[in-house]
């Protein structure tokens, strides 16, 4: 689990073990890091929630059938914040996601700039941003799923909790399961605190077995919120059509 602490978001990122964060990656599908965001810069993300200006589109869960609870996709230009957050994480997770291709024997590389990769997200007609902020209230949840907006998908994506468990709500616990071929799937909990981020498989993941290395499917959700209100950020690296 790597702990960044002080400093600029980007110093963080830089102190970050990212060869840690790569072996919890390839063995349990998600990686942990503490303490990315500073609780201000927590509240002040939270706090964006209201300006509807800032926002493309709200979702309400429940008319959907994605759960209960609501968010909303940031518009662009996104948030200083945030661009930064995406644009800086971007080219460590991109070396991560090309040995996974090179892993699943796909052809598909991913450029080191993250700007590139949009490029070819909008080619491909993917030109809406998908970062999102979204709220919980009591007896909310997230159903168990997997962010795919188009034929674009980088395997990789990141969710900041934004929120105190204990203090601010209970429940809302973040969830991943995962199924292997004639296997039952596995499910698991990641505990975080505020301003902790889980990076995790978008869909699926290479795993060696023993007749050589082959891909397991994963989905993400949150567990029901008991009281009080939850808000995370959602930073997807592929654009939406």
């Amino acid at each position: 689990m790597s702990k960044p602490r002080k400093g600029t978001l980007v110093d963080r990122l830089k102190r970050v073990d990212w060869q840690r964060v790569s072996t919890d990656l390839n063995e349990h599908g998600s990686a942990t890091i503490e303490g990315l965001l500073t609780h201000a810069e927590c509240r002040s993300v939270s706090q964006c929630y209201t300006d509807d200006a800032l926002f493309r589109s709200r979702i309400l869960m429940a008319r959907h059938g994605f759960g209960r609870g609501e968010y909303k996709y940031f518009a662009y230009p996104l948030p200083q914040l945030v661009a930064t957050l995406r644009s800086s994480l971007y080219p460590h997770l991109a070396s991560i996601a090309n040995r996974w291709s090179e892993r699943l024997r796909v052809p598909t590389r991913y450029p080191s700039a993250h700007s590139r990769y949009l490029s070819s997200c909008h080619s491909a007609g993917q030109t809406r941003p998908t970062p999102l902020l979204l709220r919980y209230g009591p007896g909310d949840y997230n159903c168990l799923h997997q962010d795919l907006y188009g034929g674009c998908v980088f395997p990789l994506q990141l969710t900041v909790l934004l929120s105190q468990p204990g203090e601010e709500f209970t429940g809302g616990e973040f969830v991943m399961t995962e199924q292997r071929p004639r296997m039952q799937s596995r499910a698991e909990v990641v505990s975080l605190q505020r301003g902790d981020a889980v990076i995790f498989a978008v869909h699926h993941r290479p795993v060696s077995g023993t007749r050589g290395v082959y891909r397991v499917n994963l989905r993400h959700g949150v567990s029901r919120i008991r009281s009080g209100r939850r808000h995370a950020l959602g930073v997807i690296f592929h654009d939406a059509k």
